[in-house]
């Protein structure tokens, strides 16, 4: 399980992002990377009892750097203020729909979609909604999917309908949708919880028949 150790280092990270303290607080961090790696090993292993396209992924493999790219960035902290981990099938470098678990203290969340589909990818997905739109709204529109995540997100949604596709069209709304992603919120004593385990791998079993539709478009 996760515990309240790794988002005390995580907040004291946030105010005093500098390489020195990241340094004499280098075993705290190797504790909260031991800890994030056992639990990603429980969640795999548990959800991949349903889905066998996860069941072969190194935990390892699916943890984000800590260590932020500040070549390109006005912000030169060093390090990231929050742990993460994607599970996908094709591995967290690929561009297919997954699961996406944020660990930062008063900010932890569930996510699970497809952030932002290569252009190409993305004219899969509109195609396959426009095509199958009673598919893809009953699975929207399912009570356990909805009481768990409400709506897709409308980050970054066109104002006006994609080249290809009229105002008209019964699935214009998620049609203007640049990516196709839910969250869910987590609280810190929800992460920390023994049975938080559990309540992840219910998330994304609910969520699975999204993630399924979506790579199903592109594959």
């Amino acid at each position: 399980m996760l515990t309240n150790d790794t988002l005390k280092f995580l907040k004291e990270l946030s105010k005093n992002n500098n390489k020195e303290w990241f340094e004499k607080n280098r075993k705290r961090y190797e504790n909260a990377q031991t800890e994030i790696k056992s639990f990603i090993a429980a969640w795999i292993n548990n959800y991949g009892n349903k889905d066998e396209s996860i069941a072969h992924l190194d935990p390892k493999k699916c943890i984000f750097r800590i260590n932020r790219d500040v070549r390109f960035s006005a912000n030169k902290a060093p390090y990231k203020n929050n742990l993460g981990a994607y599970l996908t099938k094709g591995g967290k470098n690929t561009n297919l729909a997954g699961f996406y678990l944020h660990i930062e203290p008063n900010n932890c969340f569930f996510g699970a979609g497809n952030y932002m589909p290569m252009p190409d990818q993305l004219a899969k997905i509109r195609q396959e909604i426009d095509y199958n739109f009673a598919d893809f709204k009953k699975i929207i529109s399912s009570k356990k999917f909805k009481d768990s995540f409400g709506e897709l997100s409308q980050e970054n949604k066109l104002k006006r309908p994609p080249k290809g596709y009229e105002e008209t069209n019964e699935a214009i709304e998620y049609l203007k949708l640049k990516g196709f992603t839910v969250f869910k919120k987590i609280t810190d004593e929800e992460l920390a919880s023994k049975d938080f385990v559990k309540t992840i791998t219910e998330l994304s079993t609910t969520v699975k028949p999204f993630i399924d539709f979506l790579n199903g478009a592109v594959e």
